[in-house]
This record gives structure tokens, C-alpha cells and sequence, in this order.
């Protein structure tokens, strides 16, 4: 807990571009004993104009200054990947609690001196996997853990998805620069389900996978398949490729008395079926500002001293995951 007055925990994002425009920069705005006292951006118009929009009070060029400021209690790094180690290393030395966007790092390894640094300081680091703390997907670990399709015995993902318009005009984005993201879209998007994959069946045990660049489009990968098993017994198998003739975003949990089905990134309803029952639906919409609930858990754990769902323990592990795939590690 670093929070047991009256007074709101002021945070400060590093790094105010697309993401915190609607999925997680109003949400600190929204959260009561929260207030969004500051952003940084390098570039003074862009810092400035997004303060105004956003009626944030203050506005940086330099992270240094951000970090450091005794106006911030916590820090919110929405930065691409390859710079999360060198801000989160600064803030683990402000001695500030810190939420760091997904994936934590590149790397296992880079995740791992990011954690080591955390947790030598004593502060909260949390990661934004925010689906381990969204109502739909709660839902589904409600489903599992009260036995409705019995034992859990196997799960499988498979996501596509056609090239892009800025894939076919070999324009530079930095989620597909191997420098960047060796995994391309896979280390964007899949590491959302595999981390919830970790929350919903307990964390992996054996990892193996096999990636290509099929489409020669950038330097990234773009098919990727796997293999595991969890800690629990349960086996998974997923496939991610981004060079499809449609989009497709589908998982299956296969039990020993049914099977529910559901998407990762779309709000389809939920599917239960039991064998010899009528399937059952759910529907959960997600809110507006979609990291809302994740942002809600941080305040409770800092000033309720509650446990988050996403911490960088977790966050850590799906890393893991995700270089296992990679053969990197």
C-alpha cells in the first residue's frame, strides 16, 4: 500500500500516443483515488496537445523529469516495447510503482532485470494484460472452475489474419521490425491470449514452437504455431498467421463434460456446451475504455492492499511463454 490518506495517487504516462487515447488513458481519469496528473511525450506539441484534449494538468518533453517530479506517485510506460527496459529501470530507481504496457519486454531476459529491479526496489509493478481483469473473461475462469465441462483437458487458439495495407506497402511500423518484435503481430497480439491462457489454466509447464516469414513483407515473422501443457496437465496447442485470406479468432477448451468456445480480441458471446444439453451463451460487453478494470485492481492494491491480477510475476512468465515459441530460449 503507498496510499492510506484522502489525497489520489498521481500518475504520469510516459509515452501518450494511441493507446492512451481511449483504452487506458481515461480510465486513470476514471478511477476513483486515481487522477492523471501528468503525461510526456518528446515532442512538446504533440504533449501539449494531448494534455488539452484530455484536461490532463501537466505535460513533459523529458521522462527524466517526469519520473522524478514529487508531483507523481506512479508512473504508466505506454511506450513501444524496445524502450520499456530503459524507462522501467528509472522508475524502479525513483522508487515508484510502475504499469508497464504489454509485452513487459522484447524478451525474457530484458522482463526479467525489469522484475529483479521491482522487486529490489519494494514497489508495485504491474503489466497491462488487462483481460485477466475484465468481467468476460472472468466469466470463463468462473465457467472452468466450477466444473461445468468437468475436467479441463485441452485448449487451442487459432488467430489470422489478411496483410494489412501498410504490410502490402512495406511502409515501416514498428511492430513488425524484428529489432523491435522478432514475433511481429504474434509478440502484439498473442501475448495477450497466451498470458490469459496462464490465468484462466494455471501457468505453462513444456513449450515448443515453430515460426517463418511466409509473406517476405518486413523483417518480422508472420506464422507462427505451438505446442504445451500446463502446470495443471491440461495441453494446448495454438496458430497465428498473419498472411490469411480472412480474419479468424477462435478458442476452444475442451472438457472431459463439454466445451466452451470464445474470442480473444472480439466481443462474440460466449459458447458453453455440455453433451446433451442446449448450448448456453453469454454475452459480456467490454467497457469503453477497455483497461478500465485492470486500472480499478491497481488502486486496490495500492491502497486497499488487494492483489492484482497482472503483476510483473505473471507478466514475467507469459514472456517465458512467448520466447519459448521464439526459440529463444
Amino acid at each position: 500500500m503507498i496510499n492510506n490518506t484522502h489525497q489520489p495517487i498521481r500518475w504520469g504516462i510516459i509515452g501518450c500516443g494511441a493507446v492512451t487515447e481511449l483504452k487506458s488513458g481515461p480510465a486513470y481519469q476514471k478511477t476513483e483515488g486515481f487522477e492523471l496528473a501528468a503525461v510526456m511525450r518528446r515532442s512538446h506539441d504533440k504533449a501539449q496537445d494531448y494534455a488539452k484534449r484530455h484536461k490532463v494538468p501537466a505535460f513533459y518533453t523529458d521522462a527524466d523529469d517526469l519520473i522524478n517530479s514529487e508531483d507523481i506517485d506512479a508512473i504508466y510506460i505506454a511506450t513501444p516495447p524496445d524502450s520499456h527496459k530503459y524507462y522501467a529501470l528509472k522508475v524502479a530507481k525513483a522508487g515508484k510503482p510502475c504499469c508497464i504496457e504489454k509485452p513487459l519486454a522484447p524478451n525474457y531476459e530484458d522482463s526479467k532485470d525489469i522484475v529483479t529491479a521491482f522487486k529490489k526496489a519494494e514497489q508495485p509493478l504491474f503489466v497491462a494484460y488487462y483481460r485477466r481483469s475484465l468481467p468476460r473473461f472472468n466469466q470463463i475462469k468462473q465457467i472452468l472452475e466450477s466444473g461445468s465441462i468437468g475436467k479441463v483437458r485441452h485448449i487451442s487458439w487459432h488467430l489470422s489474419k489478411p496483410a494489412n495495407d501498410m504490410d502490402l506497402s512495406e511502409q515501416y511500423n514498428w511492430r513488425t521490425d524484428s529489432n523491435i518484435a522478432a514475433g511481429g503481430y504474434f509478440d502484439d497480439l498473442a501475448s495477450h491470449g497466451l498470458d490469459l491462457f496462464a490465468y484462466l489454466l494455471g501457468d505453462f509447464d513444456s513449450v515448443q514452437g515453430i515460426g517463418l516469414n511466409q509473406q517476405g513483407l518486413y523483417s518480422a515473422l508472420d506464422a507462427i504455431s505451438a505446442c504445451w501443457s500446463h502446470k495443471s496437465g491440461v495441453t494446448g496447442v495454438g496458430s497465428w498467421n498473419f498472411g490469411c485470406s480472412r480474419r479468424q479468432d477462435k478458442v476452444e477448451i475442451m472438457g472431459s463434460e463439454g466445451q466452451v468456445s470464445f474470442s480473444v480480441f472480439d466481443e462474440q458471446p460466449i459458447r458453453l456446451h455440455r453433451e446433451g444439453e442446449e448450448e448456453k451463451l453469454f454475452y459480456i460487453e467490454n467497457p469503453e475504455n477497455i483497461q478500465l478494470f485492470h486500472v480499478a485492481n491497481m488502486y486496490t492494491q495500492l491502497a486497499e492492499g488487494g492483489a492484482h491480477p497482472s503483476s510483473g510475476k505473471s507478466a514475467l512468465h507469459t514472456s517465458w511463454v512467448m520466447d519459448k515459441i521464439l526459440g529463444k530460449v
